[in-house]
């Protein structure tokens, strides 16, 4: 009964999170950047600070579809973010960026994080599917329901390592903003405030990933005892 209060208290704050997240991007994009630049002018500008001549600012569909991608070395942003002219824009694309600034740093964190996408790839296909069947014959055949949790378990430790890496993305982010001279005294708060909590989202994730692993861990040693 313990574990299900948690899940619908989790599901209730990342509902909460995920509303909030909206509201203040709905917010901060009506609020105007003092000089103008959209998106797009931010990310180039931050990229060509950096000496990063290689990576690419791109437009793609999608609402908060805003991603980096270290494959082919984009910078992807959504259309409201790729011309948009506010300090929501300014804020993502700086985050992004602040992505493609770790890659060609090699910060650790992130270079962690990618030798686990294989594995964590593999593993979110197919781990749900071996809990479910796992669950269904823990009795007769509990290993099948460890091997699940062995393959939760990986993309639980994705979800942490994560954290530090998008965090750290936002501080870099925050600091050219602020340095720069994009954002001023008036309207930095406002993309800090935007930032956080797009970093709030990645915590409840990692949590309540964390907490069905135990849930899981739990079917599997009380099934151990009987």
């Amino acid at each position: 009964m313990n574990i299900w209060i948690i899940f619908i208290g989790f599901m209730i704050l990342s509902w909460i999170v995920s509303l909030t997240l909206k509201s203040k991007f709905k917010k901060y994009s009506k609020v105007a950047l003092d000089n103008g630049m959209s998106g797009r002018e931010v990310a180039e500008r931050m990229l060509n600070h950096y000496g990063i001549f290689d990576v690419k600012v791109v437009s793609v569909q999608g609402h908060l579809s805003d991603h980096y991608n270290p494959t082919d070395k984009t910078v992807n942003l959504s259309p409201e973010v790729y011309s948009g002219r506010s300090i929501s824009a300014a804020a993502v694309a700086a985050h992004e960026c602040g992505h493609a600034v770790q890659h060609a740093e090699a910060y650790a964190w992130l270079n962690f994080r990618s030798k686990l996408v294989p594995a964590v790839s593999f593993s979110s296909k197919w781990v749900q599917w071996i809990l479910l069947a796992g669950v269904l014959m823990v009795q007769t055949f509990p290993a099948l329901l460890f091997a699940g949790i062995v393959l939760f378990a990986l993309t639980t430790v994705f979800s942490f390592i994560t954290l530090p890496v998008e965090i750290n993305a936002s501080q870099r982010a925050l600091a050219w903003l602020s340095n720069a001279g994009v954002t001023s005294y008036q309207n930095h708060d406002m993309a800090k405030d935007a930032l956080k909590w797009a970093a709030y989202t990645y915590v409840v994730a990692a949590l309540g990933s964390l907490a069905t692993l135990l849930y899981y861990v739990m079917i599997f040693t009380g099934a151990s005892r009987d």
